[in-house]
């Protein structure tokens, strides 16, 4: 896989690419790397130079404190190094923070948006205190401990039914995640900051996905981002839950190739 070397902060990001044309970067889901993408960088390469990367400690880029403003900067940085002027940036749940975060801070680096199961709100205290647990959790017994509480909400009964190379896939991703960088992640989700008052000032052509059930950011989260931001497209995964980019591929490579379509 391709290093990058980030010139300012000096950290390494490790990622993936594949084909050419407009950029589409790809921003992964707490707790994977760029290897949940793997569907996609093989059937959108066709439209789009495809690029993922692992989000700062996990994967194989260097880890660095880590908060959901900070990582968008170090995305923008990385779209710099890369010689990317604009990209379409799609982030699924935590990368959608991340997506969101970008638009707010460096709005001039996005061509389009693409955010897929995840919302704009922050956390309530309940979850807040799951998020807590999660820490010691991941701290205490490592990252695969961490997931198989996780599992039963991030996949539909669906994909555990019918799709159980899928289920295996997501479980061996992120087994390999070190716990340090997991329980850093949790704390910037725990704190990231509120994106509502930013949804009204995006300008890009914009898609939201959601899994038809997604039920940690559920369809209705989905359609308030999409009332929100003017002049997007909402589209309902079937029979997917909240990684639905790994649960039903094709029908997520088709909405993301038909927005790239008609984004141009």
């Amino acid at each position: 896989m391709p290093l990058c070397k980030l010139p300012a902060s000096g950290l390494t990001i490790n990622y993936d690419e594949a084909g050419s044309g407009p950029a589409l970067v790809l921003l992964h889901a707490f707790p994977f790397d760029h290897t949940m993408w793997e569907p996609q960088l093989a059937a959108l390469a066709g439209v789009a130079r495809v690029i993922a990367p692992d989000l700062p400690g996990f994967g194989e880029s260097t880890a660095a404190p880590f908060a959901i403003e900070g990582v968008a900067d170090l995305v923008a940085e990385f779209l710099g190094a890369l010689n990317v002027p604009k990209a379409t940036v799609c982030g699924l749940s935590m990368g959608g923070y991340v997506a969101l975060a970008l638009a707010r801070t460096h709005a001039d680096k996005l061509a389009g948006l693409i955010l897929a199961d995840t919302r704009a709100g922050v956390d309530d205290s309940a979850a807040k205190a799951n998020r807590d647990k999660a820490i010691a959790t991941v701290t205490e017994k490592g990252t695969a401990a961490l997931f198989e509480g996780m599992a039963p909400k991030v996949l539909s009964e669906h994909t555990h039914a019918s799709k159980p190379e899928v289920v295996a896939r997501a479980k061996a991703i992120v087994a390999k995640q070190p716990a340090a960088s997991v329980a850093a992640a949790l704390a910037a989700l725990r704190d990231r900051p509120d994106a509502n008052a930013g949804l009204k000032d995006i300008a890009v052509p914009t898609l939201v996905i959601v899994g038809e059930y997604d039920i940690v950011t559920p369809p209705l989260y989905a359609a308030h981002l999409a009332g929100q931001i003017r002049g997007s497209a909402l589209v309902h995964i079937p029979g997917a839950g909240h990684l639905s980019n790994i649960e039903n591929a094709e029908a997520f490579n088709d909405a993301i190739k038909s927005f790239l379509a008609h984004s141009k």
